[in-house]
């Protein structure tokens, strides 16, 4: 192994944490990988990507009807913070939070804003992890 990979790795790794785009729920999964399943997180956070996509385009389309209907909206967007909070999504966690602030106040347009956030927060962690996840597996070989 080489080992200024490793050490690309773990710098990469401590900075998604330091910046704020991972918490402990992270490690937690970790955890859970093992030699049977290497690639146990990466493949988690894979899912998690194609099953939010379904939820991305529920909520797009929800904040388009109008009267907005702010429970539907609230709950898609718990639906999706819990499964941010699952891969431990950390940024994410906090736009959907605040989304769902918006959400109890009837506040469409605050709803409209965060959920741009929401996305381009999930869009940087993706990329970020995409490139931690491609150069750890290089590690692997």
């Amino acid at each position: 192994m080489d080992r200024n990979l490793q050490r690309q790795v773990a710098s990469m790794r401590k900075a998604l944490f330091d910046q704020g785009y991972l918490d402990e729920q992270f490690i937690q999964l970790e955890d859970l990988q093992d030699d049977a399943n290497p690639n146990f997180v990466e493949e988690i956070v894979t899912l998690f990507y194609t099953d939010s996509a379904k939820l991305i385009r529920n909520i797009e389309n929800a904040l388009e009807n109008n009267p907005t209907d702010f429970e539907r909206l609230d709950d898609y967007m718990h639906q999706f913070k819990s499964r941010s909070s699952s891969i431990g999504a950390k940024k994410v966690k906090t736009e959907c939070t605040q989304f769902r602030e918006y959400c109890n106040a009837g506040n469409a347009e605050g709803c409209t804003r965060t959920f741009q956030q929401v996305k381009q927060e999930l869009a940087t962690l993706k990329r970020k992890l995409e490139t931690y996840f491609e150069i750890a597996r290089q590690t692997c070989t």
